[in-house]
């Protein structure tokens, strides 16, 4: 979502760094420049004017403290990500379960939010928790709603309270005051309640939300928001604030292709915390949000730790604890940990996903879009055509062995070739992890998956034993070429 985004103010930021010394002038620049990517990127004008002023007396404040010779880039840098951790909102509260009593939460929003697809998600995160939430069928207006709910409550084992069919007809408030006494009844620690939306904010919908959140107290009110319908996010969400008000938010379709002002508004607009985001269609595509991480993703520096997080509930203990084991005793990472993290990897969702939360993804934008998620199966054809030998030491795969390799697995050569080459990557990735160069957590294997996108989307090296002109110009032709 924050693409454009995160490219504008890449530009923005590496304009700075190639000043070397910097004085006020450039950091004025540098604020005029990111007040416009800002603005385009459908940002509340009042929030950017706060931002951007903010940014800018902490620059010229912090400017003659900086020593000379000290990177002062870095530390502009260090004040605009501080800056956009606060504006999302610095540190998101999470769910406040009751002392008594089942934990009651009401979804409120606008029809087409995904509020009935989030009740699921959100169910299956508490679940997964140890908590045993009961979803409420209270959204009896839109067509097949309870029905929907009904689907998703089977397909992750959570039980629905579904006592009328919807499609208008049954009392939505009846409904969600009997499902309190239901969930007590039953034992349910947590109580989730879909109610109805509307196309646009109505008395309607408004008398019916208040009247449910009046006869159930709930004790958290999430307001569910599309990510993608820019300032009106704003605007929406300040009118169920002032009406049935709310205590959190929660950003849907955050995977789609707007420009993300919504998620830099919202928070600093109502003064309340972003506490979840949904990135997909998936029941598995829900994340706790965290204004560092968000804040890191659009600076351009990845979410290594949601990635390693992710990749820690993929992973098997008992394997992740023998790769630890071989680590901690100095041996070599091999083909064969190679493989078993690649597949341990497919079941964390999507490749491209993974890609994009490593540092420096911006870069590659387009080879991570057209990433192709079958890398993993022929990885897997052409390691398992190997010797024991050849796994252990990738230094012994000669051109007769490689050959013999991709013909085995039905591969081309050059195929075995970057997977090699990606392997080099996932090496280099363990050994600095063992001098404590990367987080830990992170797949060495996904390391090199860059190397397996297409050989002509990546960029070529430069051949440095080659001989350059003493001509400027023409030496610039020579490595653009």
């Amino acid at each position: 979502m924050f693409n454009s985004l995160t490219e504008r103010i890449g530009g923005v930021l590496s304009n700075l760094r190639s000043r070397g010394k910097i004085s006020a002038g450039d950091i004025d620049k540098t604020c005029d420049e990111l007040h416009l990517a800002l603005v385009e990127a459908d940002v509340a004008l009042s929030v950017v004017n706060e931002f951007i002023e903010n940014v800018r007396a902490q620059s010229l404040a912090a400017l003659p403290t900086l020593q000379s010779g000290s990177n002062q880039a870095n530390a502009i840098f260090d004040i605009i990500n501080s800056e956009l951790i606060s504006i999302l909102g610095h540190d998101a509260r999470r769910v406040r379960f009751a002392k008594t009593g089942p934990t009651i939460i009401m979804l409120a929003g606008l029809q087409g939010a995904g509020k009935t697809t989030l009740a699921g998600k959100l169910a299956k995160y508490f679940a997964d928790q140890g908590n045993t939430p009961l979803l409420v069928a209270s959204d009896l207006q839109r067509p097949n709603a309870v029905t929907q709910l009904q689907v998703v409550g089977s397909s992750i084992g959570i039980p629905v309270f579904a006592p009328e069919p919807g499609n208008g007809v049954g009392n939505a408030v009846k409904v969600a005051r009997d499902s309190v006494s239901f969930a007590k009844a039953k034992q349910h620690n947590m109580v989730i309640v879909d109610t109805a939306g509307r196309l646009g904010v109505d008395q309607t919908l408004m008398k019916e939300a208040i009247a449910i959140r009046d006869a159930i107290g709930p004790h958290e009110i999430l307001f569910v928001v599309d990510a993608m319908i820019g300032q009106d996010a704003v605007r929406t969400s300040q009118a169920f604030l002032d009406g049935v008000g709310f205590d959190g938010v929660v950003l849907t379709k955050l995977d789609g292709d707007a420009k993300g002002g919504a998620a830099l508004s919202i928070a600093q607009m109502t003064k309340r915390p972003i506490m979840f985001v949904s990135t997909g269609e998936k029941i598995a595509d829900f994340d706790i949000f965290y204004p560092e991480r968000m804040a890191s993703r659009i600076l351009g520096m990845g979410d290594v730790a949601t990635l390693a997080e992710q990749a820690k509930k993929a992973f098997d203990p008992a394997a992740s604890a023998k790769l630890e084991t071989k680590f901690a005793s100095g041996e070599d990472f091999t083909l064969d940990d190679f493989l078993e993290q690649m597949q341990a990897m497919s079941k964390m969702g999507s490749m491209s996903k993974m890609l994009s939360m490593l540092p420096g993804a911006g870069q590659m934008k387009k080879a991570i879009e057209n990433f192709d998620e079958g890398e993993i199966v022929r990885t897997q054809a052409i390691v398992q055509s190997m010797t024991p030998l050849e796994r252990g030491d990738t230094k012994v795969l000669n051109g007769s062995r490689r050959a013999r390799i991709a013909k085995g697995s039905g591969r081309a050569v050059s195929e075995v070739n970057s997977l090699v080459e990606r392997f080099a990557q996932a090496q280099k990735m363990m050994r600095q992890m063992r001098g404590g160069g990367v987080p830990q957590g992170l797949p060495p294997a996904l390391a090199g998956m860059g190397a397996g996108m297409p050989l002509a989307q990546r960029q070529r090296p430069i051949n440095k034993k080659k001989s350059k002109s003493g001509n400027p110009a023409k030496r610039a032709a020579e490595e653009r070429g």
